[in-house]
C-alpha cells in the first residue's frame, strides 16, 4: 500500500466499498474527534469531514479563513477549539 493509500486510509475503504455498505457504514458513526497540527485553510475540510461523523474539531487557529471554517462547523453543530499550537511548518 502506498503513502497516500495509507494515509488516506478510510476514504479508501470507503471508495472500494458497496454504496449500501458504505451507507450504512457512514449512518452508524458519529461522535468523531478531528484534530490537526495545522490551521484547516478552507470550510470545505470541515464539509468532508462532517461525512465521516466528525462533531469536535482541534487546530490551531490563524488561517485568514478562520471565520468561513467556524461558520461550516456551526452549521453542523461541530465543537471546535483553537489551541493555539501550530506545529506544521513549511
Amino acid at each position: 500500500m502506498g503513502r497516500a493509500d495509507r494515509d488516506n486510509f478510510i476514504d479508501v475503504y470507503l471508495d472500494e466499498m458497496p454504496k449500501e455498505e458504505k451507507r450504512a457504514y457512514l449512518d452508524r458513526i458519529d461522535g468523531v474527534s478531528l484534530g490537526s497540527d495545522a490551521f484547516f485553510p478552507f470550510s470545505d475540510n470541515i464539509d468532508r469531514a462532517r461525512l465521516s461523523g466528525v462533531r469536535y474539531v482541534a487546530e490551531p487557529g490563524g488561517s485568514v479563513r478562520d471565520d468561513a471554517v467556524i461558520e461550516a462547523c456551526d452549521k453542523y453543530g461541530m465543537t471546535m477549539a483553537f489551541t493555539g499550537l501550530r506545529l506544521f511548518h513549511h
